[in-house]
């Protein structure tokens, strides 16, 4: 007889085996985790990408051969009178008198009763903070490097090393025209210093690191590119600045810039803002033209520079037709000072500069540099275009003046006027003989255009001088009988003199 399954026991069984079942994949967990075996889980995200190098090796080295440069320049009152601080035509009112009593309420000056009152100052020198930058070491014997502008007017110079320690500093000499300026720390310490970069092999787009003092917050490090080379800011003569993005602001100037090897590729001195701080353009000193003028300074206190002795101005594209150049380069002589040396050597106004000792002149500024970077003393081959011509000449050049001065043209008043219609200009005689002086400018005509104004003297045209209007008409028809589109006028205003190129008509 067969017996009926027991339903209470076949859920008992089934039970038992889903248990059993845990049982086993729990020990086989267990087993995993004795073992070292860890679970598979989710990898966390990574990027690769190629990485931009650390500055932190370079900023680390070069660090203390940078410091804060302090400076405090005396100061004299007018006088041993009080003091009043407003307008002072109130100084002389009576003490009773309402706006007296106002400006001393607005000074807030009080004795010690409680009353206003003035103060008194000695008239004697005294120090006061002026100004604040930063600065260099290039030897380890205490000379550093500066801006001119940082230590302009100063009597006292302190230097504040990256560790924080404070020492006197004398000025050794300035170079205003680069804004340069060396200082010595006289100390029996070796100090870390920095080399300066061959900047001839600086290129835009490399890596630059900013060390400074902006707004005296002490050593400050940004970094950033070179973003141009040889810019001319109109700084000075000898502008051929390197541009930088990195952050340069108040207190970073006389501070380096750095190459990646730690050497100085520039010398920042001054940035282009709207606003005052850092907008990512600012300009340093090229490395080559700062080491040249260091070296003098620590040698001689000064720089001396080579001087021509001529007055020059770009070669345009209407000067460059008038005179027969196929090129819009050279140096234009405008005027040439009767003492100089290119006097001396023959050269004239209305001459075009092209190279000096074979080197290119491109552009006013070169020149400058060229002549600047030789010794005086020396002389120098110029190359000249003229009459449509080149020619050379040797130059014995002299030493650059403080400052040249020369003799005003005066203006007479105007007689006998001359009518130069296609010019648009009306002139008459000079007193003195030389030149037409323009009387009137035609509004809108090519004239007027080109800046010339009433008062103006015109010298000569096309090297030709001239004295009447009718030389002056005489010159221009020349001109248009060559086939030149331009005529080339020699204008001069107060003491300058400068060129002028005028489109002349044809036929």
């Amino acid at each position: 007889m067969t017996s009926s399954p027991n339903p209470s026991s076949s859920r008992r069984k089934r039970l038992l085996a889903a248990v059993a079942s845990v049982a086993i994949a729990g020990a086989i967990g267990a087993g995993a985790i004795a073992s070292g075996t860890a679970p598979v889980l989710a990898e966390a995200v990574r990027v690769e990408a190629p990485q931009v190098p650390s500055f932190a090796d370079v900023v680390q080295r070069v660090s203390p051969a940078v410091v804060s440069v302090r400076v405090k320049s005396k100061v004299q009152p007018a006088s041993d009178d009080s003091m009043f601080f407003g307008p002072r035509a109130f100084e002389d009112l009576p003490n009773d008198h309402p706006l007296k009593r106002f400006f001393r309420e607005f000074r807030g000056d009080q004795d010690r009763d409680g009353g206003r009152r003035f103060e008194h100052r000695e008239r004697r020198e005294r120090a006061r903070p002026s100004s604040q930058g930063s600065g260099f070491f290039i030897s380890e014997d205490g000379y550093l490097v500066t801006n001119n502008h940082v230590v302009d007017g100063g009597s006292e110079f302190t230097i504040v090393t990256d560790s924080g320690d404070e020492m006197d500093a004398k000025l050794i000499g300035t170079d205003p025209r680069t804004d340069l300026a060396v200082l010595k720390v006289d100390s029996s310490d070796k100090f870390t210093y920095v080399d300066f970069a061959d900047d001839g092999k600086v290129r835009v787009g490399d890596w630059v690191v900013a060390v400074g003092n902006p707004f005296g917050l002490g050593g400050t490090v940004t970094a950033g590119i070179v973003s141009a080379r040889g810019r001319d800011i109109g700084a000075g003569p000898y502008d051929d600045f390197i541009q930088i993005d990195a952050a340069v602001n108040r207190g970073n100037s006389g501070g380096p810039a750095f190459n990646l090897n730690g050497e100085v590729v520039g010398v920042n001195t001054a940035i282009f803002s709207p606003s005052g701080g850092n907008v990512g353009i600012a300009f340093a000193i090229p490395a080559s033209t700062a080491r040249e003028v260091v070296q003098d300074l620590m040698k001689n206190g000064s720089v001396s520079r080579g001087w021509l002795g001529v007055q020059i101005q770009p070669v345009t594209k209407d000067i460059a037709e008038s005179l027969g150049l196929s090129a819009e380069k050279g140096a234009l002589v405008s005027d040439v000072p009767a003492d100089g040396p290119a006097k001396k050597a023959g050269i004239t106004a209305g001459d075009v500069i092209t190279a000096v000792d074979g080197k290119e002149v491109a552009s006013p500024r070169e020149l400058a540099r060229l002549i600047a970077s030789v010794q005086p003393g020396k002389s120098v081959e110029v190359s000249l275009w003229r009459n449509g011509k080149s020619e050379n000449v040797k130059v014995d050049l002299g030493t650059m003046p403080g400052a040249d001065k020369q003799a005003k043209v005066e203006q007479p008043a105007p007689a006998d006027a001359n009518l130069l219609e296609d010019l648009g200009l009306t002139v008459t005689r000079n007193e003195d003989g030389k030149g037409v002086v323009v009387t009137d400018v035609e509004p809108g005509s090519d004239a007027a255009d080109r800046g010339i104004q009433a008062g103006d003297v015109i010298v000569s045209v096309n090297s030709k001088d001239v004295s009447s209007g009718d030389e002056v008409t005489a010159a221009v028809a020349e001109a248009a009988k060559s086939g030149r589109k331009a005529v080339l006028m020699q204008v001069m205003r107060e003491d300058t003199s400068r060129f002028v190129a005028l489109p002349v008509e044809q036929g």
